[in-house]
């Protein structure tokens, strides 16, 4: 009689607690090592991570996202389809790509639709700007790259001109199957036929460090 082999099942909480939160994270804490790691900041519903994940089980995805209740959805979809190349993170997303991520841990990192503080005096407060370029810089592999999408418009000028100051990037394409992989503010706009804006940026090779 043969034994039918059966599927693990990846467990019911993928929500990753850092033994500490002032040292450098190490990936193969929360994953098998020898596979790229994709990063996306601020998560969401966790509607772009799942689909992105369930298409490329050669990748490992880690979801990072402030707010529990959004967490909570992520990880729920993610079990859900037994992802088990995906782990999630309650932390702000700023913090933790200066602080937390070691040089070159990562192969990607996925951005859309972060807070865009339209008021010119808030405009401070966002997350991307010259430090955020540097840390992206030193937390991507040589040739990683970073995906950028937005629906306003100046905010969308200012992540081009961060990134163009800096000569750690250069500009690149954002590959069309990419493209096509929609978060949940997304199908939103589309249905209010707001316009969306993508950019696109690859870590050129060694790191310096400081732009200009």
């Amino acid at each position: 009689m043969c034994s039918r082999q059966v599927k693990p099942i990846p467990p019911a909480n993928l929500v990753f607690q850092p033994v500490s939160y002032v040292h450098r994270l190490d990936p193969s804490q929360l994953f098998t090592p020898g596979k790229p790691v994709d990063v996306e900041l601020g998560a969401g519903d966790g509607s772009f991570l799942v689909q992105w994940a369930g298409l490329h089980p050669d990748r490992n995805f880690l979801a990072v996202e402030r707010l529990l209740g959004r967490l909570r959805k992520t990880n729920r979809k993610a079990v859900r389809l037994q992802l088990k190349n995906v782990r999630l993170i309650r932390i702000e997303a700023g913090y933790f790509l200066e602080y937390m991520l070691p040089p070159r841990a990562i192969s990607a990192l996925h951005v859309y639709f972060p807070d865009p503080w339209p008021k010119r005096k808030q405009q401070k407060n966002r997350l991307i700007n010259a430090r955020f370029v540097e840390a992206a810089a030193r937390a991507l592999v040589p040739g990683g790259c970073v995906y950028l999408r937005t629906d306003d418009r100046d905010y969308f000028e200012q992540m081009r001109a961060v990134f163009a100051a800096n000569r750690a990037f250069q500009t690149t394409e954002t590959p069309a199957e990419l493209q096509r992989i929609l978060t949940d503010f997304e199908r939103g706009f589309r249905a209010r036929s707001v316009q969306t804006l993508q950019v696109a940026f690859q870590r050129c090779g060694e790191f310096t460090s400081l732009s200009g």
